[in-house]
């Protein structure tokens, strides 16, 4: 069993802006339980054309954000999970799907993890943010910080994490999911 971890460049407005802060190229976020990504789970816009309509997101590469924004590139890696951290996972994201529309995204805390200060407020999360407190629950992540001052590039340093896609999104999957090199760019 795997957890997929999407690392992924937008193009939104807000995604430009945190590329720019902090010279990363991969500024979202999202976990999927599937290799083929039909759903993945994240913080985000809930409605496409409007940055602050924003919350606990069922994504994937063919519609929202990803379909608007045609040239989003991503980092796909899978990580071996055994039976018991797959089903807490499975657990822990069926309590987000419950509640989905009383989750919010955490703007502030966004701004104050760039400033090293966490923000813990109930119920709001940002992607990293979301995908860390996953993580560290089905102890994955061992991390010394908190969830509120992860940021995606500190998800890189995973242990056991194995990169299968490197590309545009459109592309991921364009062959059978059996090839893990299907449409790569270069490493």
């Amino acid at each position: 069993m795997y957890v997929y971890l999407v690392f992924s460049k937008t193009g939104t407005w807000l995604s430009r802006v945190l590329t720019f802060v902090t010279g990363e190229k991969y500024v979202h976020t999202s976990i999927s339980l599937d290799q083929d990504l039909k759903t993945m789970y994240s913080f985000g816009r809930v409605r496409p054309n409007n940055p602050f309509s924003a919350g606990f997101i069922r994504e994937n590469f063919n519609k929202g954000v990803f379909l608007k924004q045609s040239n989003c590139e991503c980092i796909v890696y899978r990580i071996k999970i055994n039976e018991i951290q797959h089903a807490m996972l499975i657990n822990e994201i069926s309590r987000f799907i419950a509640s989905d529309r009383s989750f919010r995204y955490n703007f502030l805390g966004l701004f104050t993890a760039a400033m090293n200060i966490p923000m813990r407020r109930e119920n709001y999360y940002f992607c990293s943010q979301f995908v860390s407190e996953l993580l560290i629950k089905i102890n994955l992540l061992q991390n010394s910080f908190p969830p509120e001052l992860i940021k995606p590039m500190d998800l890189y340093h995973i242990e056991g994490k194995e990169e299968i896609y490197k590309g545009f999104t459109w592309q991921y999957g364009a062959s059978s999911l059996g090839n893990t090199n299907r449409g790569c760019v270069a490493k």
